[in-house]
């Protein structure tokens, strides 16, 4: 019993005063030796609340063992003084002998008593001892406790700092992959190849207008060509005598010498 109290007073000891901060200094990976250690505590506390319940139960018999000797004695002394106040009466009814037996009895009543107290005595620094020992036990394993709730919370801070810290680095990531400001990010060039189809659906439009306005002209063309075609045929179909023009003077008719008709001599 005596080794299984000092394994429990050692671990209790040495997982009361860890250092939490300087373990996750030394740690590769803090979160995994938060997590590690919130086990051992707690199986830690399982394994101490047990060990400390047996010694609890172990001091609660050595307690009644006191109390049992200690009414024993208080018996024992009842006894004797009865045993005592008999032989008193005998002698003084004339019965020296019985007084006598009686007396022997409240001597081995005595006797008892001191045993009994005895007992009780030797087991005062026993009892005192374990005492103090479950008092350190409880108040360790509320140490434990209290670091394994510290333990808890800084494995909880620390899982939310990573979680934080891991959202703002995929942000700015984010950001710089689309960066407006930057002249080579790739909203700058899809915007550079909206800009060129703008301007080719301009080109388009505008080359859709000249291409109209070169087959009006074509259409005019064609019009005053039709209208020359036209006078030609008048003119080859003409007598001679008809206007080649709409509107012109008629040409003076030639006589079979050259000279026109009813022209005067000069």
């Amino acid at each position: 019993m005596q080794m299984t109290k000092q394994s429990i007073f050692g671990r209790v000891a040495q997982l009361a005063k860890a250092n939490i901060n300087a373990i996750l200094d030394s740690a590769e990976d803090p979160q995994l030796m938060l997590d590690q250690m919130v086990r051992d505590y707690t199986n830690s506390i399982a394994e101490a609340e047990q060990a400390i319940a047996q010694t609890i139960g172990n001091l609660r018999m050595l307690e009644d063992d006191y109390a049992e000797d200690k009414n024993a004695a208080v018996e024992w002394g009842r006894k004797a003084l009865a045993a005592s106040q008999k032989a008193d009466e005998l002698r003084a009814a004339g019965s020296a002998a019985d007084g006598e037996k009686f007396d022997n009895l409240a001597k081995i009543a005595l006797g008892k008593q001191m045993s009994a107290e005895n007992e009780a005595t030797s087991a005062e620094p026993n009892l005192a001892a374990q005492r103090d020992a479950v008092e350190k036990l409880k108040s360790g394993l509320q140490a434990m406790k209290d670091k394994l709730g510290e333990l808890t919370s800084k494995r909880d801070e620390l899982i939310a700092r990573a979680k934080t810290a891991q959202a703002q680095s995929q942000v700015h990531d984010a950001v710089k992959s689309i960066d407006i400001l930057d002249p080579t990010s790739e909203v700058s060039r899809f915007e550079e190849k909206i800009r060129r189809e703008e301007a080719k659906v301009r080109g388009q439009a505008e080359l859709a207008a000249s291409s109209l306005d070169s087959q009006f002209e074509s259409l005019e063309d064609l019009d005053k060509q039709a209208e020359i075609e036209a006078r030609l045929a008048e003119l080859k179909a003409g007598s001679g005598g008809s206007a080649a023009v709409t509107g012109a003077p008629a040409a003076p008719a030639l006589g079979s010498g050259g000279e026109s008709s009813g022209s005067s001599d000069y």
